[in-house]
């Protein structure tokens, strides 16, 4: 990377300031606490360093492939005039694939440098800029329908550019992922190729939009957040004022699906397409830290509680029915048809990463950190070439992992999210380290301007053990905060809907430097402030027993159920294990008896929990209902449960989450 260009990232949040441009961002204006840049955090794990690095060595290949062989490329060559013919696939939103696995590419890119994915990527990006049309409009669709006269033009796009794109036409959405891969190539390569597109573009959206112009908004959330990007990049405050007059231009009269039923800093419930809504929440994020917007950050943090404390499953996953690909009324999450889409997912840890980035309390990244384990990494298979769309909680084989989909936009998105991951660990502030995530890990950290090194080792998500040093420069007072995780302080999940069976007492243990040391917690972080010394270390130890788990009575699936939960993984029954694969008939007793072990030969390497059951319509052929009748008559038996992110990785049979009870 040319070294005239420093650069402090972080790829999840747009928290982007680089120097080098011509311009950036006014100093002081911007999330009161700074996420450290993934490029500055090495991962050296056994769990999340290979998925790393699979997802560049299969997941952003094979990704690229099926952007080739599916036509998506093909379209950006027709609109060039490097090649004839019609729109090549089936949505409009197809170009949106292409940038965010550009995107991916860059980020992997700074870890994993490829000089051969270099240059595809530079052959891919002058195929774009050929796209573009000369006033810097870029929307394959309508290019190469107007080179036939107007045939082929989309039946979500109207003739004139922009006007459907409230509904369906998706042509900002394209370019919200168009600048926000832009920024991520440019920050990975110094080259501006791909920025140069951006901005010729954001230019012509600027100049067509406002309120005396065209005033649409955005029928698909994104560009809010990647013309942030592209104000971070350049300091034109143009960009972040075209980002807010999306928000503001937004409701009250138009559709809950795509969050336009109220006013954006009115909302108070999550509603609609998840993913849509998710990214628009991200967007008023970015808004009210940059801004000090009260309104935007009231209402978000209002939408925040609506969601953790009635629309969200115990995976973390969230969007309850197909319909919408979104949120239904409070309570109602089904497990079999639940949605849970896993652009969802990825979508709900931007906005709880940019929560906690205004807050600092540590129930945003509880959040983030269970939606992490479970519903978005079950969205790629063990061996990153296979994806879900949904990502229900219980199956009875009709569900199977795809190598690819007609509308492929979690795939890609997958592609971008994974290299990011490291950059979720820390924060800071000038006077503060936060640590987020437990994850081994090197990392070199700058706090106040000086420079402070940090290494974990930790065997996370299996053990509850993490030893932390720090190496200063020099000798250097700061705060330490530490995440001390909900389900560490007997909170299944913040907000309540779902709690423990019953008390854990076992302590968290805190040693400073081989000494025991009192845990004082504030807003969810043990606190240790001192002066550091290289070689100082902190030992954290976390119990991990297998905890019960129980939902609000008001969440109908999941009454008389329980579900089994260890640190921050939610653990399923899947057919392998159980009874030739008759999961659905499985009751467990709320008292059973249960051990918990690694197995290393299973699943790539995974902890499991062991317990016992029984299966209802093998033994009493469905006569006789839950709880009557001695347990022994039942026919109880052995039950083995694995982490449920890697459920389907063997192929397609029943699994289940929430477990019916018998009555001791």
């Amino acid at each position: 990377m040319n070294k005239l260009i420093q650069v402090i990232i972080t790829i999840a949040t747009g928290v982007l300031l680089i120097s080098g441009c011509a311009k950036k961002a006014s100093p002081g204006k911007d999330y009161p606490i700074q996420p450290v840049p993934f490029t500055s955090v090495k991962l050296t794990d056994n769990f999340w360093a290979p998925r790393i690095k699979k997802n560049a060595s299969v997941t952003i290949p094979i990704a690229f492939g099926y952007c080739e062989s599916t036509g998506r490329v093909k379209n950006f060559e027709i609109a060039a005039g490097l090649d004839t013919g019609k729109f090549q696939t089936i949505y409009p939103f197809d170009d949106s694939d292409v940038y965010k696995i550009i995107e991916g590419a860059s980020y992997s890119l700074q870890t994993f440098p490829d000089p051969k994915l270099e240059a595809y990527l530079d052959t891919l990006i002058h195929k774009i800029g050929l796209a573009q049309e000369p006033d810097g409009y870029l929307y394959t669709n309508r290019t190469i329908a107007e080179k036939h006269g107007g045939k082929g033009l989309h039946e979500w796009a109207s003739k004139n550019r922009w006007e459907m794109d409230s509904v369906l036409s998706h042509e900002l959405y394209n370019l919200g992922h168009l600048y926000e891969a832009a920024v991520a190539h440019y920050q990975a390569t110094g080259k501006r190729t791909l920025l140069n597109i951006a901005l010729k573009s954001a230019d012509l959206v600027n100049k067509d939009f406002g309120n005396d112009r065209v005033k649409v908004y955005p029928g698909h959330q994104v560009i809010e957040m990647g013309l942030v990007k592209l104000y971070r990049v350049t300091g034109e405050k143009k960009y972040l004022d075209l980002s807010r007059f999306f928000l503001d231009i937004r409701g009250p009269h138009g559709q809950s699906y795509n969050q336009a039923n109220l006013k954006p800093v009115d909302q108070t419930e999550a509603v609609g397409h998840s993913v849509r809504a998710t990214y628009m929440y991200s967007g008023m994020a970015d808004i009210a830290a940059i801004e000090n917007d009260a309104a935007y950050l009231n209402a978000i943090t209002k939408i925040w509680g609506n969601l953790v404390c009635g629309k969200m499953y115990l995976t973390g996953g969230i969007g309850a029915t197909g319909g919408n690909e979104g949120f239904a009324e409070p309570f109602i999450l089904p497990n079999m048809s639940a949605y849970c889409e896993t652009c969802a997912s990825i979508g709900d840890i931007f906005f709880n990463h940019r929560l906690f980035l205004l807050h600092g309390q540590s129930k945003y990244i509880d959040i983030l950190e269970k939606t992490l384990y479970n519903s978005m990494l079950s969205g790629v298979s063990l061996s990153a070439d296979r994806f879900f769309y949904p990502n229900p909680l219980e199956s009875n084989g009709q569900h199977k992992r795809q190598a690819w989909f007609g509308c492929a936009c979690c795939p890609s998105n997958v592609a971008r999210f994974v290299p990011a991951i490291p950059g979720y660990v820390y924060a800071v502030t000038d006077k503060e380290l936060y640590v987020n995530l437990f994850i081994s890990n090197d990392a070199n950290i700058i706090i106040g301007k000086r420079k402070i090194g940090i290494s974990q080792r930790a065997n996370f998500p299996w053990d509850g053990k993490v030893e932390i040093t720090i190496n200063p420069e020099t000798n250097r007072n700061f705060i330490l905060k530490i995440r001390i995780p909900g389900w560490a302080q007997n909170e299944a999940m913040p907000g309540g809907l779902y709690k423990f069976l019953d008390w854990d007492s076992e302590p968290i243990k805190l040693m400073i430097d081989g000494k025991d040391s009192e845990l004082k917690i504030v807003d969810g972080y043990a606190v240790i402030y001192r002066e550091w010394k290289s070689g100082d270390k902190i030992d954290i130890e976390f119990p991990m027993p297998v905890r019960k788990v129980i939902a609000d009575n008001r969440v109908q699936e999941d009454k008389d159920k329980i579900a089994f939960q260890r640190g921050p993984v939610i653990f399923c029954a899947e057919w392998p294990e159980n009874n030739t694969g008759n999961v659905l008939d499985l009751e467990i007793r709320k008292d059973a008896a249960f051990t918990t072990e690694f197995e290393p030969s299973l699943l790539e390497g995974t902890q499991v929990i062991k317990t016992s059951g029984v299966h209802i319509k093998k033994t009493l052929d469905g006569k006789v209902k839950t709880g009557l009748g001695p347990v022994s008559i039942l026919g109880e038996e052995p039950v083995k449960l694995i982490p449920y992110a890697l459920w389907n990785n063997r192929g397609a049979g029943q699994m289940m989450v929430w477990f019916p009870t018998l009555i001791p």
